[in-house]
């Protein structure tokens, strides 16, 4: 079976283990939370890899930039819908400091995945 680049990259497979943890983390959420925090927290988590692969099928380097800049959004995203989890007290604090290093490592693996995206404009 072909591999495609992206499911090679480092950063697709960090994100993809990071939207497993997601999943089980929020498998425990109360009823109520089904189609809100739990909904967006599993979006936002399989957007991030879901972005990283689409800008990878992208041809030029300012889209791929582009998609780079999306995904690191949904990341974010993550991070806020993370925090109300905590504030909630849906997870507890080992988790979501399990989880918050998860993300700020794809975070910085983003950032350098831009910074070698945008030498290719110049």
């Amino acid at each position: 079976m072909y591999e495609y680049y992206f499911e090679r990259m480092k950063i697709w497979q960090n994100a993809r283990k990071l939207t497993n943890d997601i999943y089980d983390i929020t498998k425990h959420f109360p009823k109520e939370e089904e189609f809100h925090l739990k909904s967006q927290m599993r979006r936002s988590a399989s957007s991030v890899k879901s972005i990283i692969a689409e800008g990878q099928g992208r041809k030029t380097a300012k889209d791929q930039v582009h998609f780079t800049n999306m995904s690191y959004s949904s990341l974010i995203e993550l991070l806020n819908h993370l925090i109300t989890a905590l504030d909630q007290k849906y997870i507890t604090n080992d988790e979501y400091i399990g989880i918050r290093i998860k993300i700020e490592h794809i975070g910085n693996q983003l950032h350098k995945l831009r910074n070698t995206q945008e030498t290719r404009i110049k």
